[in-house]
């Protein structure tokens, strides 16, 4: 399957039945995959007239207990920042799947990472989404699953942050049901009948002291994310004096730079982040007395970078690779930056 379409169906195991979103590539395959596939699976599928109305009716099926999704390419979570942040602070579930493509402004619909920095540091207030980073299309569809896991389990918006080279690509994909009979039992649906108890979803604190003891909890709620919820991966790490770190797409090409590295002698290793909030900060600074040096490759002129540089604290240099325009790295050019950060600090 095209990651966009093994999204699509993890979300359909995982209980989603409500996807509403604008059509926008790289996005447009998982839109149209959902358009097909909901209504005969019992859901309802609406093309919204723009990425602010399919996040509004996200926000209404979310207050309404339902499981829902949609998909965003760079520029319109960039117009859905605001509604985007009242989902986090009403405490609504529900799972953005953002493909990204090569900006800034209208840029280009060629794959690119330079949208980290939108879905990790987010738009206005303290708020945080949980991100999902795959890097195959085995890996979109179990993280598309979890990601409605998480979002129930902590009444958040998670994203699950592609680009639009992993939304095209197929690859052979497994599924398998994730238990989501564990969860909490839905208690924060708005009142739709006569006698049910009143409940009012707002994202409104008019007093200082109401907004600060909310915003400490959200704070709260994302550090047990934290300590139960950063993922990452390792490869060939255990004796690497320049370790890779990259995510997505440019993980998969470094991994092959790695083996073709190694292949010649080189202590090379890659650490994938695959939650990029949480970033895995703690397990970056682990290595820190192992390697040499550490070396970021992104498809962006430079966004983890500083997630990674924060979490080193200088006690190592920490070298980049960015490739933008909308080009993906080439493990030749992945092999001649290490080769350079080899020779300048091993």
């Amino acid at each position: 399957m095209k990651g966009c379409e093994a999204v699509g169906e993890a979300a359909l195991k995982a209980g989603c039945r409500h996807f509403y979103a604008y059509p926008a590539t790289p996005a447009t395959d998982l839109v149209e995959y959902m358009a097909r596939r909901l209504p005969a699976s019992g859901g309802v599928f609406m093309q919204a007239d723009s990425e602010i109305s399919a996040l509004g009716m996200v926000y209404g099926a979310a207050a309404a207990g339902k499981r829902s999704m949609t998909a965003l390419a760079g520029p319109g979570v960039g117009l859905c920042q605001e509604s985007i942040s009242h989902l986090a602070a009403s405490e609504l579930p529900c799972v953005l799947v953002h493909l990204s493509r090569s900006g800034p402004g209208q840029g280009n619909v060629l794959p690119s990472q330079g949208d980290y920095f939108q879905a990790t540091k987010c738009g206005p207030g303290d708020y945080h989404l949980l991100v999902l980073a795959p890097s195959s299309v085995q890996e979109a569809a179990d993280l598309t699953c979890l990601a409605f896991y998480l979002a129930d389990k902590y009444r958040n918006p998670v994203m699950v942050l592609a680009d639009g080279a992993l939304g095209q690509l197929v690859e052979r994909v497994n599924f398998s049901d994730r238990d989501l009979d564990s969860l909490p039992e839905i208690h924060w649906e708005v009142a739709g009948a006569a006698g049910r108890p009143r409940r009012v979803i707002s994202s409104i604190c008019f007093s200082v002291s109401e907004l600060a003891e909310h915003n400490l909890k959200l704070k709260e709620k994302y550090r047990d994310m934290a300590r139960a919820h950063t993922l990452f991966e390792v490869y060939e790490g255990q004796d690497a004096k320049v370790l890779l770190v990259a995510f997505g797409t440019a993980a998969r090409v470094a991994a092959k730079a790695v083996d073709k590295l190694r292949a010649e002698g080189y202590q090379v290793g890659l650490m994938r982040p695959i939650t990029l909030f949480p970033f895995p900060s703690d397990a970056l600074k682990e290595r820190v007395s192992q390697v040499k040096a550490f070396l970021v490759v992104e498809m962006n002129l430079g966004q983890m970078l500083e997630d990674v540089e924060r979490a080193v604290l200088g006690q190592r240099p920490v070298d980049f690779l960015g490739i933008t325009g909308g080009a993906v790295p080439t493990p030749e050019q992945i092999t001649a930056a290490v080769k350079e950060t080899w020779e300048k600090h091993c």
